[in-house]
């Protein structure tokens, strides 16, 4: 059975959230604040639904312990807030969340975006391609989910690391970010286009001299730099 953990310090809320995704057979393991987000990833759960402003430790922090936790770096983490600006959400992205929803929301829509974001994670397959690719130093596994520069392992959130794969496998093609959600996000996630290049400007950060390789085309999109 697919487990879930629900995570938020309004307890009516979580309750409420509960039922019904035990309605849709999900095991549900909740906690009321961060710390215990933190004690309930011990049982390994599948995907983890995280509300930000919480007592002791805000969604945020969570979020990015979670991220650095071995097992748990690409494990998809949807933040369900209050919160409704833009940058908030941007944010988030940056920190590694996998979807971003405000309150208040339906449990129908929910349990589509914690259906979408299984989906999406259970599918190894992030593009057809070679199961490595290299670049000088740079190596790029697909099969698990490594990115490597002179042996040395850079984490990767799983979405940075789809975006990056996406790229380096159709090298001197130009992407428009449109595009780039739909192959890389999919069609029924509703995310902005800035999500994007949040997303590149935090992988060009962890490629360090290897930044370059992405090219930003004014006015387009995206393209990896072919290298002969």
């Amino acid at each position: 059975m697919t487990k879930i953990l629900l995570v938020d310090d309004e307890k009516d809320i979580v309750e409420f959230l509960k039922y019904n995704l035990e309605q849709e057979n999900f095991d549900v393991l909740v906690g009321y604040n961060g710390e215990e987000a933190l004690e309930k990833i011990s049982q390994k759960p599948d995907l983890i639904v995280l509300d930000i402003m919480m007592p002791k430790m805000d969604g945020y922090e969570v979020c990015k312990k979670i991220r650095a936790t071995k097992g748990f770096e690409n494990i998809p983490v949807i933040f369900l807030t209050a919160k409704s600006g833009e940058t908030d959400e941007i944010k988030g992205l940056e920190i590694g969340a996998s979807d971003y929803i405000q309150k208040p929301i339906s449990p129908k829509k929910l349990i589509a975006r914690v259906n979408s974001n299984l989906r999406k994670y259970a599918d190894i397959s992030v593009a057809a391609g070679p199961i490595k690719i290299k670049i000088g130093p740079l190596e790029i596994d697909k099969e698990k989910f490594i990115v490597s520069i002179d042996g040395n392992v850079k984490v990767f959130p799983r979405k940075e690391f789809e975006l990056l794969y996406y790229l380096a496998n159709n090298p001197g093609r130009v992407f428009s970010r449109e595009v780039l959600l739909k192959d890389v996000w999919g069609a029924n996630v509703y995310v902005v286009d800035r999500t994007v290049d949040v997303h590149v400007r935090k992988i060009r950060e962890k490629l360090e001299n290897f930044s370059e390789l992405i090219e930003t085309i004014k006015g387009v999109g995206y393209r990896f730099k072919s290298v002969e």
